[in-house]
C-alpha cells in the first residue's frame, strides 16, 4: 500500500501539474488495478491468485502488514490525519488523465487475464515499451 500511494501521490502531482504521465504495474503493483477478483488457471496460478488477491482494499504495507493488522493500523491512522485514501488517489489519477499500463509478463506469469483489470487500464505492454517511455519522457520514477 505505501508504494502505491507513493506511486499514485507522484503521479497525480505530475498530472495535476499538466504533465503527461503513465504508471507501468508489475507483479505486485497489478493488485493496484485489478478488479478484485480470484485469478489463474493451473493449480500455482489459482495459488498465487489466492494468495495475492487483487484490489486496493487488499493491498498491506511492504513492511510490517502482520497478517493484515498493519494494513489496518495504517488505514487508522491515514484516516486520523485525514489523508486520502488509495481508491481516491487512484480515482483522481483517472480523472487527471494518468496512463495506466499493465505488465504483460507479470500478467502471464501469474495468470492474470485483461478482463481481471480495471476497464481504466489503458493497455498491456511489455518492458520494452514501458523502457521507450521512460527513455522519451522528462521524469522517471521507481518505486
Amino acid at each position: 500500500m505505501d508504494k502505491v500511494f507513493a506511486a499514485f501521490t507522484l503521479a497525480s502531482s505530475a498530472a495535476a501539474a499538466g504533465m503527461n504521465t503513465t504508471i507501468f504495474f508489475t507483479f505486485w503493483g497489478l493488485k493496484a488495478i485489478q478488479k478484485g477478483n480470484l485469478t489463474g488457471k493451473s493449480f500455482m496460478g489459482r495459488m498465487v491468485g489466492l494468495m495475492n488477491r487483487g484490489g486496493l482494499e487488499r493491498l498491506g504495507p511492504s513492511k510490517f502488514n502482520f497478517g493484515g493488522m498493519g494494513r489496518w493500523m495504517f488505514k487508522k491512522m491515514m484516516a486520523a490525519k485525514g489523508v486520502t485514501t488509495l481508491t481516491e488517489l487512484r480515482q483522481a489519477c483517472i480523472d487527471l488523465g494518468v496512463h495506466f499500463l499493465a505488465c504483460k509478463m507479470s500478467m502471464d506469469v501469474m495468470e492474470i487475464k485483461r478482463e481481471d483489470l480495471i476497464p481504466e487500464v489503458a493497455d498491456v505492454v511489455g518492458a520494452a515499451t514501458a523502457t521507450k517511455n521512460a527513455a522519451d519522457s522528462s521524469v522517471q520514477y521507481f518505486i
